[in-house]
């Protein structure tokens, strides 16, 4: 299974399989082969004298490894390699079933960032929230690791236990958390209806996402008895997925016109994505909401039904990763994620460093209750790209305040949901009124 994807760890998956075996390089000129030759004599002088001379004796398959996966993160932070177990194991994740904890996390100065917890797994019921980042697992220091061997450590057999430390903006000293290892089950949609507005909350793009939301809208609907006044599309969170299940979920509520394009390093290899005929909702009307951990496949939704006019958007501003990665398969061995591309919204805009701007700006709680402090972003990260666009990272707007509450838990309210619920509300209301006799 080879696949594109686009998160933070961008699992945005797609459509376009790219298969790559060693070897498979482009041809090189005899000027710049003679430099190429002379650096890969320096790497293997310097890898001999690791094998002889380092105090441990060290598999020559981990030295490699190692270089090879130092190569590609030091180009950016969702470029990596997967050894086979690793590669494995991502292709289960995007079939929605894994184990672990239930955290999407990235690497950030050292330490392990938490970018959304998913709903209903140890993580999320322990109190993790987007934007913690993890300084000890089971009392050991994760300053040193690399995020592969960090989320080795934090994975396991299930019901073992394992102990985290965090450090979260606003709280002056850190969080210990226990947690039970578990089978990750993802359930990838969640809906319900509020009065005569529908939710559908999509909590990852995994290769189930698009047909479920189809469902969930479909029984909505019949149960209203074709009085739906609006839907709220919940997209908080969301770190991510498959491009393809992207591309599906924001053809399901176009008629046509552009979903997304992803550009390479050519300029002239451009792959657009388009929209079929058949709005699901028929013209009902949207809000989709996003926030810090609304990143990749869940801003590519956000920003192709904001551009096309058909959602309202509210939240925060969304994470910022507009970037793809590829899946190249190495044969007998692992894969590579390379970033090969940017992605841009229908209006051609990059959003990479800087995210998708709400269309009406909604924090989770009352302004009077928000923090001031800044959250993080993709325009955080070390190592990230640049927006090509002109956008200086010093010329993007602030990050929005943290989350007041990732998403609620269920008795609490739920502010951002709250307005845009009476946002749908009262656009049924105006339309239905008549003209004056």
């Amino acid at each position: 299974m080879t696949a594109r994807y686009l998160r933070s760890g961008l699992l945005i998956g797609g459509s376009v399989a790219v298969g790559v075996l060693l070897g498979q390089v482009t041809p090189l000129s005899a000027q710049s082969g003679g430099e190429v030759y002379r650096q890969l004599k320096l790497f293997a002088d310097v890898f001999e004298r690791v094998r002889a001379d380092y105090v441990e004796e060290v598999p020559d398959q981990k030295l490699i490894e190692h270089a090879i996966n130092g190569m590609l993160t030091s180009l950016d932070p969702h470029s990596g390699y997967l050894d086979t177990e690793r590669y494995r194991d991502m292709q289960v994740q995007t079939r929605g079933e894994f184990g672990g904890l239930g955290i999407e996390v990235t690497m950030e100065n050292g330490l392990i960032k938490v970018v959304s917890p998913i709903d209903d797994t140890p993580a999320a019921r322990a109190g993790v929230e987007s934007g913690d980042l993890i300084t000890h697992i089971d009392d050991e220091p994760v300053t040193g690791l690399a995020l592969s061997e960090a989320v080795d450590k934090m994975r396991g057999p299930v019901d073992t236990s394992i102990r985290l430390r965090l450090l979260r903006e606003g709280s002056e000293e850190p969080i210990d958390v226990t947690l039970a290892r578990a089978i990750i089950k993802i359930s990838p949609v969640r809906a319900h209806a509020e009065g005569t507005v529908g939710y559908v909350r999509l909590t990852t793009f995994s290769e189930q996402t698009a047909s479920g939301m189809r469902d969930a809208v479909d029984k909505m609907r019949e149960e209203m008895g074709g009085e739906m006044q609006g839907l709220v599309l919940d997209l908080r969170n969301n770190p991510g997925g498959l491009l393809d299940q992207a591309v599906a979920v924001s053809d399901a509520f176009l008629d046509q016109g552009e979903i997304v394009s992803t550009r390479g390093r050519d300029n002239d290899n451009i792959q657009r994505f388009n929209a079929r005929k058949g709005d699901l909702l028929d013209g009902v009307p949207m809000v989709v909401l996003i926030n810090g951990g609304s990143a990749s496949a869940s801003e590519i939704v956000a920003g192709a039904l904001q551009d096309h006019h058909r959602a309202i958007v509210m939240g925060t501003q969304s994470f910022g990763k507009g970037s793809v990665q590829t899946i190249m398969p190495i044969s007998g061995h692992g894969a590579i994620r390379l970033t090969t591309a940017r992605y841009y919204t229908p209006a051609g805009t990059s959003i990479q460093a800087k995210g998708i701007t709400p269309d009406i700006e909604v924090h989770a709680a009352s302004i009077e209750e928000a923090d001031d402090t800044s959250g993080r972003r993709e325009a955080d990260l070390r190592g990230r790209l640049l927006n090509e666009q002109g956008e200086e990272i010093e010329g993007v707007e602030p990050p929005s305040p943290p989350e007041a509450s990732a998403i609620p838990v269920e008795g609490q309210e739920d502010y951002q949901l709250s307005r845009a619920v009476d946002l749908l509300r009262g656009i049924a209301l105006y339309s239905a009124r008549g003209p004056i006799d």
